[in-house]
């Protein structure tokens, strides 16, 4: 009887470790490096519900951009961020895992090298 109450308290405390996300939601600042190397702060609006994360990202090029395809899964997050410049589409997919007040973020496509950056969560 001990055995199957210990158990089931194990696959109980798994389950509900499991459905705990990070806490995305908020504004967070980052210094990315551009294609000379130069950082640029971006500035990141996110907003998680569930597993659906909406929000903004700003550059400063250009102002607010929506942020499309966003998921948020425990500690991982993941989105796709299209601009025009000069009449071109471009188009970056984001991951990033997310660790209390830091999300260690991977960018990739748009015309250059991957990227991969820290931003935090503006206080």
């Amino acid at each position: 009887m001990q055995l199957r109450n210990l158990l089931v308290c194990t696959m109980l405390l798994i389950f509900s470790t499991a459905l705990i996300a990070a806490d995305v939601s908020g504004k967070w600042t980052a210094q990315v490096p551009g294609r000379d190397g130069t950082p640029r702060e971006q500035v990141f609006q996110l907003k998680a519900d569930g597993d659906k994360l909406t929000g903004t990202v700003d550059s400063g090029r250009g102002g607010d951009a929506p942020i499309a395809d966003g998921k948020v899964s425990g500690d991982s997050v993941s989105f796709t961020l299209t601009r025009e410049f000069g009449g071109n589409t471009i188009k970056w997919t984001y991951t990033g895992a997310i660790s209390g007040d830091e999300i260690k973020f991977k960018r990739t496509g748009g015309q250059g090298e991957p990227r991969e950056f820290t931003a935090k969560r503006a206080k």
